[in-house]
């Protein structure tokens, strides 16, 4: 195969490579933390009763059940962990009132049927399924649906209690109170609701389930949106600061490789969007440190492969032979280099949470894809250009052959 097609397929290879994450960025876009986006944080501690103590079994439980009713919510990239023996931390984003949040994933939210005595004749386990409705009337309701068990228990209740009055409640808040009319199997409803929201956030309570103990709310806090648009400013007009900076450094030591360089950092940092819209990772502004600390190492990759081909060139060899050897060189160097950082990077975001691990993974994904950037991209550009008039100049790399 001629150098021309060679060169070619090579230009075909990468253009694909940017289309594609260019279209993952488009479809997919990126992800922004609650300190970017604005939301709720809230801390929930978990209070042991007489009958069950705090241990991970009961946390898994609460975290299982949170987990369900915030999916619930239709909220985008919740964060909901777990944090020391007792805590477990909930960032909504989108939230602007977190006090409506913690009525619907802080309640205990025990359905009971109770007589009038007060007496718990049927829990919520026995409910299968539970939807906001409207009823015969256009009332809002709950319409639940029984578990077989549930059924037939709910039946021999209903039979014994026709003409008397059976409560429904949710954790001691009196749901509804009516006066059982005819035996009831497999379905009933919940009355009593004045808008059909009211009935959704109970009906997401029941659905889920109870958690296994109570919570306690020990911090509530809101991050305005204004506030991360302020950050994402700032942060975005330091990195086009910085890669300006760096730009005319690059073309100003290194000539029309350095030209190349600055469309490589382009062509990296697109990239990056790609990578990260693709695997739907989410960015915070620790995040975006370690972004641009990552466009730092993809810069020093750059570098450290110019100076080995300008090495090579020194000692009289030609061009191509100089890239050869040069790339050959600075591989070693920015493998050990990178490798140390992502093992850094992996210890964080699996020791770590919250921010912290936003940090460690972007600046992971940053690194993996500098590597692959200066393996690929810049060695197939610089291959690409290795033929043409403006690297064989005598000031190629910045430096006189004599």
């Amino acid at each position: 195969m001629r150098y021309k097609q060679k060169r070619r397929i090579k230009f075909l290879i990468i253009i694909v490579i940017i289309a594609f994450a260019a279209f993952l960025y488009y479809q997919h876009g990126i992800n922004l933390g609650l300190d970017l986006q604005g939301g709720a944080h809230i801390v929930l501690q978990a209070q042991p009763t007489e009958d069950r103590q705090i241990n991970d079994e009961t946390m898994q439980g609460i975290l299982s059940v949170i987990e369900r009713r915030v999916n619930q919510l239709g909220l985008s990239e919740p964060l909901i962990q777990r944090e020391g023996d007792d805590r477990i931390i909930v960032e909504l984003p989108s939230v602007d009132s977190p006090n409506e949040a913690i009525q619907t994933i802080g309640r205990t939210a025990m359905l009971t049927f109770r007589n009038s005595s007060g007496d718990i004749l049927m829990t919520g386990d026995a409910i299968k399924d539970a939807r906001a409705a409207h009823d015969q009337y256009g009332r809002a309701v709950i319409s639940f649906t029984l578990t077989d068990k549930g059924s037939s228990e709910f039946a021999d209740i209903t039979r014994r209690y026709i003409g008397k009055r059976i409560g429904i409640y949710l954790d001691e808040e009196q749901l509804t109170n009516p006066t059982v009319q005819a035996v009831i199997e497999k379905k009933g409803q919940i009355t009593g609701y004045d808008s059909i929201d009211a009935a959704e956030k109970d009906a997401v309570l029941i659905r889920e389930g109870a958690l296994p103990v109570p919570v306690q709310v020990i911090e509530t806090r809101t991050v305005g949106p204004t506030l991360g648009k302020i950050s994402i400013d700032k942060s975005i007009t330091a990195g086009l600061l910085g890669l300006l900076l760096v730009a005319i450094y690059m073309v100003f030591y290194y000539r029309f490789p350095g030209i190349l360089a600055a469309v490589i950092l382009a062509i990296y940092g697109l990239l990056l969007l790609g990578t990260m819209a693709g695997l739907q990772a989410t960015l915070t502004l620790p995040g975006i440190a370690g972004l641009i600390l990552s466009i730092g190492m993809a810069v020093d990759a750059n570098i450290i492969i110019f100076e080995r081909i300008k090495d090579e060139l020194r000692s009289g060899k030609t061009l191509r032979a100089s890239i050869d050897a040069g790339f050959k060189r600075a591989y070693t160097t920015i493998i050990d280099s990178n490798v140390t950082t992502i093992i850094t990077a992996l210890i964080l975001a699996y020791f770590t949470s919250g921010t912290v691990r936003g940090f460690a993974v972007t600046l992971g994904v940053g690194i993996i894809v500098s590597m692959f950037t200066a393996f690929f991209v810049t060695r197939n550009i610089i291959d690409i250009f290795a033929g043409s008039k403006l690297l064989q100049e005598n000031k190629a790399f910045g430096i006189r052959r004599g």
